[in-house]
C-alpha cells in the first residue's frame, strides 16, 4: 500500500498515469486517482463518450473528486481478493466501489475513522468527451425516504445533469449517516460550482464537509432510469411534453411505485450493495486454481482482466482507457477500448489456465460469431468493437490538451482495417496450448462441426496469404508500409500447425491435410532462411530488415522455436544488452524495437514495453531448458518487473526510463503475460526444484 503526500491546490495538475486504481461493473470502468478523483469514466459502456476525462485535460476534461482541503497523506488499496477500491486520507477513509451489475451506479463512500477532517467534494461532468453542453439543477430527491429528509422547508436535494446533445443524463445523490449514537449525521449541502472559466460547458456541483469520527456520506452517481418528476410539479400532458417522456411514464414516476432499477436510496441498500459487491469479487477469485509462486500478483492480474470483460457480449477490451501517451509529450496516444483478437485470445488462454471457464465460453461465443461473419475475402478484422462491429472510426479531439500536453488526443482506432496476419496464429493458441493440449476445448464449450469448418477456412486463408506482407503485432499503429514481419510469419506457421494438431486431437475431418503439412514446413524453412541474422545471432524484425531485432517473440519462441535451443539462447542473449550496445534492454526492461532504427510512420519516442519484457522473461525461462543461468536470470527479471507495477499491483502499457508508467492503463495484454510468465516460471521452478 503506497503512501503519498498531497497538498490541496485550486489549480490541481495532472496525476501520474500509474497513480490510479481501476473499478468497473463489467460494462464500463473508471480510473480513480490516488488523491480521490474519478479521472476517466465513459458511460454507459467502455467505448461510450467520456463524462470524466480529467486525466486527458486537467481543466475541462471533467471529474468527480472527494479530497481533503488541508494537507493530507493518502493510501490506496483494494479490499482483499476484490476489485472494491479503498482510498484512505489520513485520518479519514474515503473509498470507491462499484455496485452489482444490476444497478450500474458509481458509489463513493467517505468516512472519518479518527478525529475530524475537512473535505471537498466536486462533481464536474463533461459530456461527450467534453464536447457537449449540459444543464445542472439542484432538485428535491424523491428517491430518498422521508426519515432522511431534513425537513419540509429544507428537502433532501440531489444534482441533476442533463445533456440533450449527448443524449445522457446523470444525477448525484447521497445518504449521510453516523455510526455512533452520540454523533449526529453530518450536514450535506450541494451547491452549484462554476468552472466555465476552465472550459466546462455547464455548471458543476460541490459540497464542503467537516466530518467527525463515526460520520459518513455515501454519494451515488448514476444514469437515472427516467426523468424524475420534482416533488413540487404535478403530472400533466404539458409537463410530459416538456420533459420528453410519455404522460403515463410521468405519472408512474411521480407515484410511490418505483421500478426495480430505481429503488429507494437507503443506508441499508447501500450497505448491502457494498457487501454483495465485495462478496462477488471474493467468490470470483476463489475459483482460481493457480497454486504457483507469485500468487498475489497473479490474482490481482486476474481481477484486473475481469474488469476488462464486457459482459453483455463476452468481448474483452484491450484497455478501458484511451489516448494516454506512450511518451510524455509524444504523439503515440491510442484508443484501446476495442476487442483485439490477439489480446483477447491470450486473455482467454490465461483465464482458462486459472480455471475461469465461464469467461472463456462467453468469449468463444463472441469470436465464433465473428468467424461465421468473416469478411468477403475470408479474412477477420484484427479487432472488433465490444458489440462485434467492424467500424471504430478514429478521430482527434483537438479541444483536449492531452495528458501533460501529449497530443493529439484520439478516440477510435484507424488500425481496425489493418492487415495484421499474426492474429490467426494467436486465435489458434486459444485452442491448442504450447504443450499441445486442447485447453480451450477441454475446459470450454465443445467445437461443433459448423465452427470447425469456419476454423478450417481460416487455415486455408492463412496458407493463401502467408507469403504476403502485413503490419504485424507491435506495429499496431504503423501507418507507412507493409513488410514481411517475422512475428507474423511465425504466427501464421502457428495457425497452420495448430490447425493440424486440432484436427488430430479431435479426429476432425481435414481434406487438405497434406497441403497443410507442406505449407507449414515450407513456411518454417522460409523463416529460418530469411529472418535469422547469422552474424548477430538473432531473428530480425522483418525479412526486409534483419538488423533491427525481432523482440515480440514470447509466444512465438515457445510455439515455434522449441527445437532450436541454441537459437533461443543466442537471441535472448542478444536482447539483454542496452540499446547503445545493440540490444533492447534498459534497467531490466525491454523495448519492443529501437525507434531510432525503425521507421514506423508515427515518429516520436516511447518507453520500454511491459509486454515485451514479460515475453523476454518467458523466453529466458524456456531457454533455461538448455542453460540454467537463463532461468535464474528470468526469475530475477520477473521479480524486478513486479516492482514497476503501481501501488495496487496494476500494470500500464509501458515504463519510462525513470520508472514512470506510460500508455493506456490498465493494459490487459500486460496482465495476461504476467500471468503466463508466473505460470511458466513456477512450472520451471518445480521441474528443476528451484
Amino acid at each position: 500500500m503506497n503512501i503519498n503526500q498531497c497538498q490541496p491546490t485550486s489549480d490541481r495538475g495532472y496525476i501520474t498515469i500509474a497513480d490510479h486504481g481501476l473499478i468497473g461493473n463489467l460494462r464500463t470502468a473508471a480510473l480513480v486517482s490516488i488523491d480521490g478523483s474519478i479521472e476517466s469514466y465513459c458511460i454507459p459502456n467502455f467505448d461510450s463518450p467520456s463524462v470524466f476525462a480529467r486525466i486527458l485535460d486537467k481543466d475541462k476534461g471533467g471529474h468527480f473528486s472527494i479530497a481533503p482541503i488541508v494537507p493530507f497523506t493518502t493510501k490506496q488499496n483494494y479490499l482483499p481478493s476484490s476489485n472494491v477500491l479503498q482510498t484512505k486520507f489520513s485520518p479519514s477513509q474515503p473509498s470507491s466501489a462499484t455496485a452489482r451489475p444490476l444497478l450500474t451506479w458509481l458509489i463513493r463512500r467517505v468516512e472519518v475513522i479518527r478525529g475530524s477532517f475537512p473535505l471537498r467534494v466536486e462533481c464536474a461532468p463533461a459530456f461527450n468527451y467534453a464536447r457537449s453542453s449540459h444543464t445542472t439543477q439542484l432538485i428535491p430527491d424523491t428517491s430518498v425516504p422521508a426519515p432522511f429528509q431534513p425537513s419540509a422547508c429544507s428537502p433532501h436535494m440531489k444534482a441533476l445533469f442533463v445533456s440533450p446533445e449527448a443524449g445522457l443524463s446523470l444525477d448525484l445523490r447521497y445518504i449521510a449517516e453516523s455510526a455512533l449514537e452520540n454523533i449526529a449525521e453530518p450536514a450535506v449541502e450541494l451547491q452549484l460550482l462554476d468552472l466555465t472559466n476552465k472550459g466546462h460547458l455547464g455548471m458543476s456541483v460541490f459540497c464542503d464537509l467537516e466530518l467527525k469520527e463515526g460520520q459518513a456520506v455515501t454519494f451515488v452517481l448514476r444514469t437515472p432510469p427516467d426523468v424524475e418528476l420534482p416533488a413540487h410539479v404535478q403530472p400533466s400532458p404539458e409537463t410530459a411534453r416538456r420533459l420528453g417522456v410519455s404522460y403515463d411514464k410521468l405519472v408512474m414516476g411521480a407515484s410511490t411505485l418505483r421500478p426495480p432499477e430505481d429503488p429507494m436510496l437507503t443506508k441499508r441498500l447501500l450497505h448491502e450493495l457494498a457487501e454483495t459487491t465485495n462478496q462477488y469479487w471474493n467468490a470470483w477469485i476463489r475459483r482460481s486454481t493457480y497454486q504457483g509462486s507469485w500468487r498475489e500478483a497473479v490474482n490481482r492480474s486476474a481481477l484486473a482482466l475481469k474488469l476488462l470483460i464486457y459482459e453483455p457480449t463476452g468481448a474483452i477490451v484491450a484497455s478501458p482507457t484511451f489516448s494516454l501517451p506512450e511518451y510524455i509529450g509524444g504523439t503515440r496516444n491510442w484508443d484501446y477500448r476495442a476487442s483485439w483478437i490477439r489480446d483477447s485470445s491470450f486473455t482467454l488462454y490465461a483465464l482458462i489456465r486459472l480455471g475461469f471457464t465461464h469467461e472463456a465460453n462467453a468469449y468463444m461465443d463472441f469470436i465464433f460469431e465473428r468467424l461465421r461473419l468473416k469478411n468477403a475475402d475470408g479474412s477477420l478484422n484484427i479487432m472488433y468493437t465490444i458489440h462485434g462491429e467492424k467500424e471504430f472510426p478514429e478521430e482527434e479531439l483537438t479541444h483536449l490538451d492531452g495528458h501533460k500536453g501529449s497530443k493529439p488526443v484520439r478516440i477510435g482506432n484507424g488500425a481496425i482495417d489493418h492487415i495484421q496476419l499474426d492474429i490467426y496464429g494467436e486465435l489458434y493458441v486459444m485452442f491448442i496450448d504450447v504443450d499441445y493440449n486442447a485447453i480451450a476445448l477441454q475446459y470450454g464449450r465443445p467445437l461443433g462441426y459448423d465452427t470447425w469448418v469456419a476454423v478450417r477456412e481460416i487455415v486455408d486463408y492463412v496458407i493463401a496469404h502467408c507469403h504476403e506482407p502485413d503490419l504485424s503485432i507491435c506495429n499496431r499503429e504503423v501507418r507507412n508500409k507493409n513488410r514481411h514481419f517475422t512475428y507474423s510469419k511465425v504466427m501464421m506457421w502457428v495457425a497452420i500447425d495448430r490447425g493440424l494438431r486440432l484436427a488430430d486431437k479431435r479426429s476432425l475431418p481435414c481434406p487438405k491435410r497434406m497441403e497443410w503439412f507442406a505449407a507449414r514446413d515450407a513456411l518454417y524453412e522460409e523463416i529460418m532462411q530469411k529472418a535469422w541474422n547469422p552474424e548477430k545471432k538473432f531473428f530480425g524484425q522483418s525479412y526486409e530488415d534483419i538488423d533491427p531485432r525481432f523482440v515480440s517473440y514470447g509466444h512465438a519462441t515457445r510455439l515455434f522455436l522449441d527445437a532450436l535451443g541454441s537459437q533461443v539462447v543466442k537471441h535472448a542473449e542478444a536482447d539483454l544488452v542496452t540499446p547503445e550496445r545493440g540490444g533492447l534492454t534498459s534497467n531490466g526492461l525491454v523495448y519492443r524495437y529501437d525507434v531510432s532504427k525503425t521507421d514506423d510512420g508515427v515518429g516520436g519516442e516511447e518507453g520500454t514495453f511491459c509486454l515485451c519484457t514479460l515475453w523476454c522473461i518467458e523466453a529466458l525461462a524456456r531457454a533455461g531448458e538448455y542453460d540454467k543461468t537463463m532461468l535464474a536470470k528470468a526469475i530475477a527479471m520477473f521479480e524486478d518487473f513486479l516492482q514497476y507495477t503501481n501501488h495496487l499491483g496494476l500494470c500500464t502499457e509501458e515504463i519510462s526510463d525513470a520508472g514512470e508508467g506510460l500508455g493506456n492503463a490498465v493494459q490487459g495484454f500486460t496482465h495476461v503475460t504476467l500471468i503466463s510468465a508466473a505460470y511458466n516460471l513456477s512450472r520451471m521452478q518445480d521441474k528443476f526444484k528451484i
